[in-house]
């Protein structure tokens, strides 16, 4: 699964995080935890969810940090951004004291690309800031699950290990409580405020790093608004006099005035998640968020109406040939849609809000007139639109139960500085590197040099990241443009009832919902029939979804349900 848990095809890449977390932002909740009361192989620890006054006794307090002020604060949920240019000269200092000690900590960390030579010149300046060798042990973002089962299976396991919410299937969970350290002792309460930039980070992705009752992950937050955009040709749009639509029938009706096949313009690719949030579809980013308590009653989303009639509307796009043929064939999982959209192939996909940057990044000298913008989700009879909370965070770096707290406390170190804000010197150090060697400044905007481009990749932001933060010195415009969408939207979005959780389901249901997604895909292309997805609902149900339901349900009972 995707970061978002959408396909590729109609959502954002596994590495799309990298571009809408810190890496990209500036280029771009008394008494014995639930867990006991869940059962599980160990007497309980390993299933269910540690939240209200059990979480308050383990979550690290929250203390803003106020060394650098955002052009625009968060509102509904959204990022903070940052519109002006950059000074270096003004970057502000948020860890004056370097607290590592000088020990090794290796790390295991999922990367996209070729990672590049051990004590390059970003490295050391990091480990210098730091004060801890921070030795990395990178491998293949594409195949990560694969090497974290077999690691995690191993005694051999590195003293951090990152592990993405979208590998957090089968065993993973388990391994998670079994094989890594508490970090209360270190971070819970007061506790934090050894660590400043730790505890700037908002209480909902502590929350989220929760596991097995104990505090183990650092976190990567992000803003629950959803991440997944209806992204457009603006200009296109200026041009050919379209209006952005407000409704299905409107959005249909858009769809065949703008395509012509003959012409290769088709208007949109698989609009099923647009359709989703069109029609008010719990989130099916995370098993938790795919369900919600409905007049005392926990309800999936694949039990609603809407449900189904979100992959209706799709269907009806896809059989009345406005969706590209690349989408139809399924190929779109396959490439870059990126090319064919700027060569106006088509005019509207769903995708990872970080595209709205660089696509226009990548087309600004090439092609002038090109404007990308962002679509506010519509009700689907015209109405405001009815959103669902996506999880405050989806990344977590995990340390090895072993380790000695020396090795801890230099972990904590790492984070601290990885986590800074932006308009920092430490910002600019873990997402940039060493000025002249890695970037340059031009006009107040950072450029990286070709050996920025092969150092500074996705290591040290892996550790921990800031609050999220939205800033393109390059196109301020487009900055304000995202988080302007995040607050509208953020408007209409509600909480469903285990929002924030991190909840481990027991082993028996892991594969419960795992030919959905492709049904659903199925379905909207006219593979399926409606029918088919009901048929599947049915006998999801009798084979564990109703038993899912009871143990949600007193999960629910024990917690209560998300605030807010």
């Amino acid at each position: 699964m995707t970061p978002n848990a959408a396909p590729a095809s109609s959502g954002p890449s596994r590495r799309s995080f990298l571009a809408s977390s810190a890496v990209a932002t500036a280029a771009v909740a008394g008494g014995m935890p639930l867990l006991a009361a869940c059962g599980g192989s160990d007497g309980g620890s390993r299933d269910g969810t540690t939240s209200g006054k059990d979480a308050e006794k383990i979550l690290p307090a929250y203390v803003a940090s106020n060394v650098v002020t955002p052009d625009i604060p968060s509102r509904n949920g959204s990022a903070v951004g940052f519109t002006g240019k950059l000074d270096l000269a003004d970057l502000k200092t948020s860890v004056p004291k370097k607290l590592g000690k000088g020990g090794r900590v290796t790390v295991m960390s999922p990367f996209w690309g070729s990672p590049p030579k051990d004590g390059n010149a970003y490295y050391k300046a990091m480990n210098d800031l730091i004060g801890v060798d921070v030795v990395w042990q990178n491998q293949d973002g594409n195949t990560y699950d694969q090497k974290l089962g077999a690691v995690l299976a191993s005694s051999e396991v590195p003293d951090v290990v990152v592990v993405p919410g979208w590998n957090m299937t089968g065993r993973i969970p388990s391994a998670v409580i079994g094989k890594f350290a508490d970090l209360g002792p270190y971070l819970s309460g007061d506790a934090v405020k050894d660590y400043p930039n730790l505890a700037a980070i908002p209480t909902d992705a502590w929350q989220r790093s929760i596991f097995g009752g104990k505090l183990r992950g650092l976190p990567m937050p992000s803003s629950y608004v959803s991440g997944i955009v209806p992204l457009y040709r603006q200009d296109v749009f200026e041009k050919e006099g379209y209006e952005v639509p407000r409704s299905c029938d409107e959005f249909m009706a858009l769809a065949k005035d703008a395509t012509n096949a003959r012409a290769k313009r088709w208007a949109c690719l698989d609009m099923k998640w647009t359709a989703f949030n069109a029609f008010g579809v719990l989130s099916g980013n995370e098993k938790s968020l795919g369900w919600n308590e409905v007049d005392g009653k926990l309800i999936h989303r694949i039990e609603t109406d809407e449900y189904l009639e979100a992959l209706e509307w799709t269907r009806k796009l896809f059989a009345a040939g406005v969706v590209h043929p690349d989408a139809e064939l399924g190929k779109s999982n396959a490439a870059d849609p990126g090319p064919k959209f700027a060569a106006g192939e088509f005019l509207i996909y769903n995708q990872d809000i970080s595209q709205w940057w660089s696509r226009t990044a990548e087309q600004a000298t090439q092609n002038p007139e090109f404007k990308i913008w962002g679509m506010d989700f519509f009700g689907h009879d015209g109405g405001d639109p009815a959103l669902w909370a996506q999880n405050p965070a989806s990344i977590f770096a995990f340390v090895n139960k072993k380790a000695s707290e020396a090795v801890i406390r230099d972990v904590l170190a790492v984070a601290n500085v990885t986590a800074a804000p932006y308009g920092t010197k430490e910002y600019m150090a873990t997402n940039y590197g060493v000025e002249g060697t890695h970037y340059t400044v031009k006009d107040g905007v950072p450029t990286k040099t070709d050996q920025g481009n092969i150092d500074v990749m996705n290591a040290y932001v892996m550790i921990a990241s800031p609050a999220a933060t939205i800033a393109h010195p390059d196109f301020p415009e487009v900055a304000k443009g995202q988080v302007e969408w995040q607050q509208r939207m953020g408007a209409f979005t509600r909480k469903p009832s285990f929002y924030g959780m991190q909840i481990t389901e027991p082993a028996r249901y892991t594969n419960l919902s795992n030919d959905f997604e492709q049904l659903e895909d199925d379905v909207v292309r006219g593979r399926k029939k409606i029918a088919d997805m009901q048929q599947a609902v049915s006998d999801w149900k009798s084979k564990g979804g109703d038993e899912l339901r009871d143990w949600y349900r007193k999960i629910l009972d024990e917690n209560g349900p998300a605030a807010g």
